[in-house]
């Protein structure tokens, strides 16, 4: 089995290690920004590590490889898929990975379709790091039962939620309504309890009302899954509010989340951090406010 990559950012790199280390042999991987400087230099250094083959067109990647993963930001994925099709036929397996709602999904089934394809739409349940390849996925549509049948092997943790392109998606997109969710409300609540030295009291009282949770520790990984994730966190949570709309439901939480994840990317704090999370919730109130003064 010869596997293929649309996009090899932070996801395809954490999944291309995973499978090398499990018997995958043959991995290609495509990248519109592997030719540009700064980017091009991360993405070389990655694949080289991984063990994958950089090509330098669509072409190349379906030429070389029958299963394609595509794990590219979620406002690409319609677009990777529209230009990689072309170079599709019935050898292949077309795999998208990304975070995008159930309608676009479909749309992306509908433009694979005429190639002869087999697509299959896969719902990633859970960050990629720490898990790699081994990270839990949903999948979905009619090729979905062959697909997990191939990947198995190589240890990917894939279960066929449905035939029906849509059902995956919508599992991981609602279950985010809660995830980054949380994590947004975490992070103001941080912000402001940090700012009069409250949070410690506020985490033991949370303890008392949610026993077996450890605030601190959960606020210091939500704040570091929003500095370093917001902005594709955002995008990602404006699919979620725009499929809600769809439903006629006004998405008043999923949209307040969205805007929190955008401040983060709007802050530059991902920058500041040297693009790693901060160590502790106290190190992003001192970010945020100590530059200006208030602190």
């Amino acid at each position: 089995m010869r596997i293929g990559f649309v996009g090899f950012g932070e996801a395809g790199f954490h999944l291309a290690k995973g499978l090398l280390a499990n018997g995958a042999e043959e991995m290609v991987a495509y990248d519109i920004h592997s030719q540009t400087s700064g980017p091009a230099e991360i993405i070389q250094r990655r694949a080289a590590e991984a063990s994958v083959r950089l090509v330098r067109s669509n072409a190349e990647l379906a030429d070389a490889a029958d299963t394609l993963l595509s794990v590219v930001t979620c406002d690409q994925a319609l677009a990777a898929a529209r230009q990689t099709v072309p170079y599709l036929g019935p050898r292949h397996h077309y795999a998208d990975l990304n975070s995008v709602s159930p309608s676009v999904k479909q749309a992306i089934a509908a433009v694979t379709q005429p190639s002869g394809a087999r697509f299959v739409e896969i719902a990633v349940m859970a960050p990629v790091p720490p898990y790699g390849h081994t990270v839990p996925m949903l999948a979905g549509g009619h090729a979905a039962a062959a697909f997990v049948s191939m990947l198995t092997p190589l240890g990917m943790r894939i279960e066929v939620a449905s035939s029906e392109i849509g059902v995956a998606a919508a599992t991981k997109m609602f279950r985010s309504i809660m995830i980054k969710g949380m994590e947004a409300l975490i992070t103001e609540c941080v912000l402001a309890a940090g700012r009069y030295g409250a949070a410690e009291r506020v985490f033991a009282s949370l303890a008392e009302t949610y026993p077996g949770i450890d605030w601190r520790a959960m606020a210091d990984y939500c704040v570091g899954r929003v500095v370093v994730h917001g902005e594709r966190r955002a995008r990602e949570m404006e699919e979620v509010a725009e499929t809600l709309r769809t439903l006629d439901i006004e998405p008043i939480m999923a949209a307040a989340t969205a805007r929190r994840m955008d401040w983060s990317a709007q802050c530059g704090l991902k920058a500041h951090f040297g693009g790693q999370p901060p160590k502790s919730y106290r190190d992003l109130v001192d970010a945020v406010f100590q530059p200006a003064g208030k602190d």
